[in-house]
């Protein structure tokens, strides 16, 4: 059960109804009716997902990165979120699993970002020049190593934002690993 309000989208007002109305028209999803609390927090989201959407990272690279994240803060809801979303960016259930677990053999970009997804999350930022060079040697530039930080951080929010609310998930369970 959800510790925060949840804000019906029918019945919100203000800039809450505005954003439902708009940008989340047809994804009431239990994360924003929590988030709906804060108009502010939504925003925050919005732009941030929207920025992300002009990265030069794929959707699919930066599910990769949602789903490494994901599993490293056991958020249950973005585990189940993004690998929904994830299939829908063209990632197979087994690649899905594989980001998770942070391997993902067979694809060296796509393995690259797990592990540096997976690195930056267990060195807190302070990655080495060895997962740098390991990044770069799968073909990513500075702006894709930028990229990949924003993308841990929005996955870190949201993760962080449903362990304190306890949202309750409203996607496909993502399979046990």
């Amino acid at each position: 059960m959800p510790r925060l309000n949840v804000v019906n989208p029918e019945s919100a007002t203000g800039r809450a109804k505005e954003i439902f109305d708009g940008p989340l028209k047809g994804k009431h999803f239990n994360i924003f009716k929590g988030m709906a609390n804060s108009p502010a927090t939504l925003d925050m989201y919005l732009a941030m997902s929207g920025a992300l959407s002009k990265a030069s990272l794929s959707a699919k690279e930066q599910e990769v990165i949602q789903l490494a994240t994901g599993q490293a803060n056991d958020c249950g809801y973005c585990q189940a979120a993004h690998t929904a979303i994830g299939k829908s960016a063209g990632l197979t259930e087994e690649q899905t699993i594989g980001a998770r677990s942070g391997s993902m053999p067979g694809d060296d970009r796509l393995n690259a970002l797990a592990k540096f997804a997976t690195a930056l999350h267990e060195k807190r930022g302070f990655v080495s020049n060895e997962d740098l060079g390991a990044f770069r040697g799968a073909g990513f530039d500075d702006g894709a190593i930028a990229e990949a930080v924003a993308v841990y951080a929005l996955a870190t929010f949201t993760n962080y934002f449903n362990h304190v609310n306890e949202s309750e998930v409203d996607f496909p369970q993502a399979p046990a690993i």
